[in-house]
């Protein structure tokens, strides 16, 4: 049986699930392969089993990012006198990365164990700061690894692909069943790799993210009605888009053909 929580029970309202499978941690680290010099950043170590496991490798440095006080003291006490180790008390959807990036004089190679129930948002905070981050390797609910690499036409195609996909690219690694976890989440995990292009597919419109995100908001819609107000008829067919095509078949470029044809409000962007 695995151990509890220092301060008892995992925090539902942080979506706490801790890892505690050896040969789990052992792959995810593997795949990390940490190199002396890299700037590691782990987000949400809760009991610390792979930050202990990326410190015993030759890494630069690590910097741990908890919101729980509790567990944020339990990895102080265990590793604040390591002058590679820093802790971070925080919330990682409000964190600077980009300045984190800057103060190590480096990119970031992000980790995580990401909570379910904040893990698109997360992301998409994440892509902010996209230019100072070299990968990320993420533990996330298998659908949700799913929708990252679908393909159009795929049924887990949607925003998040969409979006994801001038910047990285992404490869499942494997998958991990609930009991590696304490408390067991209801669902399947899996782990994937998010490798930073050296430039983007393609040169992003300031456009594509309210393209794609009204695209999506209604997705059994055609484009022409979906984009209603963004977009005319006229405008999505001189990209060479159908606009009876629904979304979820459009890819990443010809949205941002798309968006490109869009005029923004003055000021916006």
């Amino acid at each position: 049986m695995p151990p509890r929580a220092p301060h008892g029970r995992p925090r539902k309202r942080f979506g706490q699930h801790f890892l505690h499978d050896p040969a789990v941690i052992e792959r995810i680290a593997a795949a990390i392969a940490p190199r002396p010099g890299e700037a590691l950043v782990e987000i949400g170590p809760g009991r610390g089993v792979l930050t202990r496991r990326l410190l015993e490798s030759d890494c630069g440095t690590l910097d741990a990012i908890e919101i729980d006080r509790d567990l944020a003291a339990l990895l102080h006490g265990e590793w604040g006198g390591d002058p590679r180790f820093s802790l971070h008390c925080a919330d990682a959807l409000r964190f600077d990365f980009s300045e984190l990036a800057r103060q190590r004089g480096r990119p970031l190679r992000v980790v995580g164990n990401l909570p379910y129930n904040i893990s698109t948002p997360l992301l998409f905070h994440l892509l902010e700061s996209i230019r100072h981050i070299q990968d990320l390797h993420v533990m996330l609910q298998r659908e949700v690894i799913a929708r990252m690499a679908a393909r159009p036409g795929d049924s887990a195609y949607g925003r998040l692909t969409v979006m994801l996909s001038p910047w990285l690219d992404i490869e499942r690694l494997f998958d991990v069943g609930p009991g590696a976890f304490h408390p067991p989440p209801k669902v399947w995990s899996a782990v994937a790799r998010l490798t930073v292009r050296a430039a983007p597919a393609f040169a992003v419109s300031q456009a594509f993210p309210g393209v794609v995100a009204a695209a999506f908001a209604h997705r059994r819609k055609t484009l022409r009605n979906a984009l209603r107000g963004l977009a005319t008829p006229e405008q999505i067919e001189s990209c060479g888009v159908d606009p009876s095509m629904r979304p979820e078949t459009v890819s990443p470029a010809l949205f941002n053909a798309i968006a490109g044809t869009v005029k923004l409000p003055s000021g916006a962007g």
